[in-house]
């Protein structure tokens, strides 16, 4: 965790993106670090928790992380929660949480209290177009017999 926190600062003071830090870990080792790069790559999905998946998965050599587990500087906002479910990390440690982060003015609670919402609920619309050729797609990929499962 000192990790994760240390790489938050260190960015912080480098003007990388925002006061977050992430470090997976796998059998006591770490494997990859990851630090917010939203504003330094214009990347508005390069969070830290987001980079070090991505890195870890690419040093390990597979997607799936499940012997793996997420060290981060705050509590992760539902796009870096996400993306650990789909990594299948088992457990997450963090220091800050997602009222630490609103109160230093990030968007994290607003998130979580609008995937709540029903969908027709929310301040972004969400418009279903082309349900059949979309679905003759999932059809194809459940006919896959080469298909390499997630």
């Amino acid at each position: 965790m000192q990790e994760a926190i240390r790489l938050a600062r260190e960015n912080l003071d480098l003007n990388h993106g925002g006061p977050f830090g992430a470090v997976v870990v796998r059998a006591g080792a770490v494997v990859s670090r990851g630090w917010n790069q939203v504003t330094s790559t214009f990347d508005p999905t390069a969070h830290a928790e987001i980079v070090a998946l991505r890195a870890a998965g690419h040093a390990l050599g597979r997607f799936c992380l499940d012997d793996c587990e997420l060290y981060t500087s705050c509590e992760p906002c539902p796009m870096c929660l996400a993306a650990a479910y789909w990594a299948r990390i088992p457990v997450v440690y963090y220091a800050g949480t997602r009222a630490d982060a609103a109160a230093a003015g990030f968007d994290d609670d607003l998130f979580y209290a609008e995937l709540a919402r029903p969908m027709a609920q929310r301040m972004m619309r969400m418009v279903p177009l082309l349900r059949e050729e979309a679905e003759k797609v999932f059809e194809a990929w459940r006919a896959k017999s080469d298909k390499i499962p997630y």
